[in-house]
């Protein structure tokens, strides 16, 4: 029952946004009492940072299905842009504009996780993109891993409206690729665009 009740709230707070959906809300759109629901989450802060961290599983399951397929570094960084624009698509405003504008506490400790996890995957796509030729050998790795998440964490964090969010991310996507990208590189962002 604890998942089942998770998986609806993130539906609703995905839908509805997190500060307007209420524990009633819940129960009355899963058939159950709101006692039910206070049986596994003893408030609704609790259901949010439980939501949220099942969300941040999914995107890490996601985001390693996508590295098993072993795309070159740029593919790589536009599957995991559509995958985050599937999983999303509900949302009208954007998840974390809400959790930052109406939960801060949850919102600061979900970015800790984030920021760690990005920050790894970047590098890794930064090496492999050297690697293969496909970005340039003189990048200051770490320079340019806090540039480009710290452009998407802005955006998410300050844009309300999902679809803006998704819009501005594709521009950040695509300034943070010729920014780095060889010759080679950037024939392949073409391919993406």
């Amino acid at each position: 029952m604890k998942d089942k009740i998770i998986t609806k709230a993130t539906d609703l707070f995905l839908k509805l946004g997190f500060k307007s959906v209420t524990m009633d809300d819940i129960a009355a759109e899963m058939g159950i009492s709101k006692k039910t629901i206070y049986k596994y989450f003893g408030n609704k802060e609790i259901l949010i940072e439980e939501t949220v961290e099942t969300m941040h599983q999914t995107i890490d399951v996601a985001i390693e299905n996508i590295l098993s397929q072993q795309y070159n570094p740029i593919r790589e960084n536009f599957e995991i842009r559509k995958m985050f624009k599937t999983l999303f698509q509900a949302a009208d405003t954007s998840p974390l504009y809400q959790l930052k504008k109406h939960y801060p506490e949850i919102h600061a400790k979900m970015m800790c996780k984030e920021m760690e996890d990005c920050s790894t995957f970047l590098r890794q796509n930064i090496v492999k993109g050297i690697a293969l030729g496909l970005y340039r050998e003189d990048l200051n790795i770490e320079t340019v891993t806090r540039f480009y998440y710290t452009l998407v964490f802005q955006v998410n964090e300050n844009t309300i409206s999902e679809k803006e969010t998704q819009e501005l991310e594709l521009a950040i996507l695509e300034y943070h690729t010729r920014a780095i990208a060889t010759e080679k590189g950037l024939a392949e962002l073409e391919k993406h665009l």
